[in-house]
């Protein structure tokens, strides 16, 4: 006896062991970059004989030409002219060959000083913007702020790059640099404004946290967004502390999250991420493969997806299909719960288990998505915002204040927008520059 309780001891703290080495971003919440041995993605296309490129009969995709800034005509040889044997086809042939030319353009303004009698010196108004002896236009400050923000470039290649660009023209500083984001996000002030009442009247709206570093210490951002309009919050702690003053504090809509319970504290409804609950079944699978019900319920969810995105744009789902729907994934938890009562979970794997007692009590909040057309099956929509931090984190390590954090969420936020509303971003922050 005591040599059967020691191997079930073994057996345990094996599986415990196997399923933490084995877990990945296919079978857990853990992100794709955390994980070290990457599967190779199989090609599963069928080996043909067919020559690579575009096959006969299939119609060419050109490069796109330009309106030209000049033209050269290149004259004919004089053998094509003098010998009868050619003749011209009346065709003009055009090949075309396209530069990008940067410059420095700098506008020097004058006026002349004057004194008063009383010894005081006063000149003309200098135009709005124009305040130090060298200012930096529109131009210039939009291509450091994007290069340092949206494109994730540290601030020392962002001064070195403008500088061989222009062949050591452009000097600028760190300082002004470093408080792009400070000016672009006062200057954003009604934008946030009217960001922020959009999403408390959306319908829907996606929330999520994100880790962040401070001096070294772990924050979070919020984030909360729909398909049109994404906010992001800094913030030093999850939770309800974390919740305050955003949008998902006085919400009344239908909250879209990853099981944080902290949300069911907010909005009139919410719709689980169902991508990572097929992520925690596929793990209960590998680790408990004498069950079949976490088999059962990975199938039948998936085909619930599957019927919800068959849907044309304005069609409701069947009531009588998505009956049939809840009906077989009670049935599936009543199998869950026979064979956990004939096998009772291990104390050192409990997840499936656990993901079983999840599944039935929020049951109405795994399948919201099959009532109400309007609302996503997962929370991807935050992942990829989340994902966009991530690599401004990634490049600068750790925020050296809170307020600089912030004022790059708030400049996230606007960048977000007008990528949303499908407008040139250059132009877009140039013109709030302006």
């Amino acid at each position: 006896k005591p040599l059967q309780l020691c191997l079930k001891f073994q057996e345990g703290k094996n599986q415990k062991l196997k399923a933490q080495i084995n877990r990945d971003y296919e079978n857990s919440s853990l992100p794709s970059s955390m994980t070290i041995n990457h599967k190779k993605i199989t090609n599963n296309r069928e080996k043909t004989d067919k020559k690579p490129g575009g096959q006969p009969g299939h119609k060419g995709h050109s490069r796109r030409k330009l309106v030209p800034t000049e033209t050269f005509d290149i004259d004919p040889p004089k053998e094509y002219l003098n010998d009868s044997d050619y003749k011209k086809t009346g065709k003009t042939i055009t090949k075309q060959k396209v530069d990008l030319h940067v410059y420095v353009s700098v506008t020097e303004y004058r006026t002349p000083e004057f004194r008063k009698k009383n010894g005081q010196r006063v000149h003309a108004k200098f135009p709005e913007g124009v305040v130090n002896d060298v200012n930096y236009g529109a131009s210039v400050k939009t291509f450091s702020f994007l290069l340092n923000n949206h494109c994730n470039v540290s601030i020392d290649k962002v001064r070195g790059f403008l500088s061989e660009l222009t062949e050591g023209k452009l000097q600028i500083s760190k300082g002004m640099i470093n408080g792009l984001s400070k000016e672009f996000s006062k200057r954003t002030e009604a934008e946030q404004k009217k960001s922020f009442s959009d999403l408390l009247l959306s319908p829907v709206m996606n929330t999520d946290f994100t880790n962040g570093k401070l001096n070294g210490k772990n924050v979070q951002v919020a984030i909360c967004a729909t398909p049109d309009i994404a906010m992001y919050f800094a913030r030093d702690h999850k939770g309800h502390k974390g919740i305050e003053n955003t949008p998902v504090e006085d919400y009344q809509g239908i909250l879209v999250h990853d099981h944080d319970r902290t949300f069911y504290k907010y909005g009139d409804n919410h719709q689980e991420c169902l991508v990572h609950v097929l992520r925690y079944l596929k793990d209960s699978m590998e680790n408990e493969p004498s069950l079949n019900w976490n088999k059962k319920i990975r199938s039948h969810i998936q085909q619930m997806i599957h019927y919800r995105n068959k849907l044309n744009s304005g069609e409701l789902p069947d009531k009588n299909i998505v009956s049939d729907f809840e009906m077989e994934y009670l049935k599936i938890l009543e199998l869950a719960k026979d064979e956990y009562e004939y096998e009772p979970p291990s104390k050192y794997y409990k997840e499936g288990f656990n993901l079983y007692k999840r599944l039935k009590k929020y049951k109405d909040n795994h399948l919201l998505f099959l009532h109400d057309i309007r609302v996503p099956t997962n929370n991807n929509l935050s992942e990829r915002l989340a994902r966009s931090f991530k690599r401004k984190q990634r490049q600068v390590m750790s925020f050296r204040s809170f307020d600089s954090m912030s004022y790059f969420c708030n400049s996230m936020s606007i960048i977000s927008l007008l990528t949303s509303q499908n407008k040139n971003l250059y132009n877009g922050v140039k013109h709030i520059f302006d």
